[in-house]
């Protein structure tokens, strides 16, 4: 409960902070538009040569973009945010604000910053995902929809995991948001259905970047693919990542010299 609590108190000053500057809702949307009208003429080029893509239809193409627009607005409007903040206070030594609050550091430095407008990507996601879905015609199971929330939710703790892996090389090296850059080229790959890429790209996708899990199975939970072998895999995989996260997290505190050091 501590935990919801403090979200909501970050949520809310984040809020206010944002809503000072509402002129970036419009330039959100317009870049939200572009990304959108960009992947749906790439999905249109695709299918004037073929009808499916390594078994995937159209609409079930589209799926896979709404999942991966959505995925993407929430890593943009809280893990990223966050991530990008401890860098910065690793760097200039000024981390020490946070770990000396009456909370635990990890959940702190994970939840302070909440940029809403970046809520205009999740819910563009969101619509796309619902259109194609009408468009498959089978529609979507109370087990499908159960599937999903569970996919896209270990989804997103995988995510984090990574990021906050990546961010926590900070406490050893400099220019990390170098490294974090080629996760952005990375995630864009999860646009398409990791299937269709070659081996070696696919266990990157999968088991280095944790795009499948993120984007792919989430929507394989929507258009009948995804197993019950495989959630289970993914589940296991997420507190895998999660336990690592949080010890190189540990290790990487005990390298830190701040402004009190």
């Amino acid at each position: 409960m501590d935990l919801f609590r403090l979200m909501w108190k970050f949520f809310r000053v984040g809020a206010m902070n944002e809503l000072q500057y509402r002129a970036n809702l419009v330039l959100q949307l317009l870049q939200s538009l572009l990304g959108l009208v960009t992947g749906l003429i790439g999905l249109a080029l695709v299918f004037t040569f073929t009808n499916d893509l390594g078994g995937w239809s159209r609409s079930e193409l589209l799926a896979v973009m709404g999942v991966h627009i959505m995925m993407g607005g929430v890593i943009r409007m809280t893990i990223q945010p966050n991530m990008e903040r401890l860098m910065g206070e690793v760097e200039d030594g000024t981390l020490d604000y946070a770990l000396t609050k009456p909370a635990d550091a990890q959940v702190l430095i994970s939840v302070r910053e909440i940029r809403i407008w970046q809520m205009t990507d999740v819910l563009m996601g969101v619509i796309i995902l619902l259109i194609a879905i009408d468009q498959m015609q089978a529609g979507i199971g109370f087990i499908h929809a159960i599937g999903f929330g569970i996919a896209i939710v270990l989804g997103g703790l995988m995510i984090y995991s990574f990021w906050l892996m990546l961010t926590t090389g900070a406490f050893w090296i400099t220019q990390v948001d170098t490294i974090i850059q080629l996760f952005d080229g990375l995630y864009q790959a999860g646009r398409w259905p990791v299937g269709i890429y070659p081996d070696w790209l696919r266990t990157t996708l999968t088991f280095l970047v944790p795009v499948a899990f993120a984007v792919t199975i989430p929507a394989e939970a929507v258009t009948d693919r995804l197993t019950i072998q495989v959630l289970a895999g993914a589940f296991v995989f997420t507190v895998l990542l999660l336990v690592l996260s949080r010890t190189v997290w540990k290790i990487g505190l005990r390298q830190y010299s701040g402004a009190s050091a």
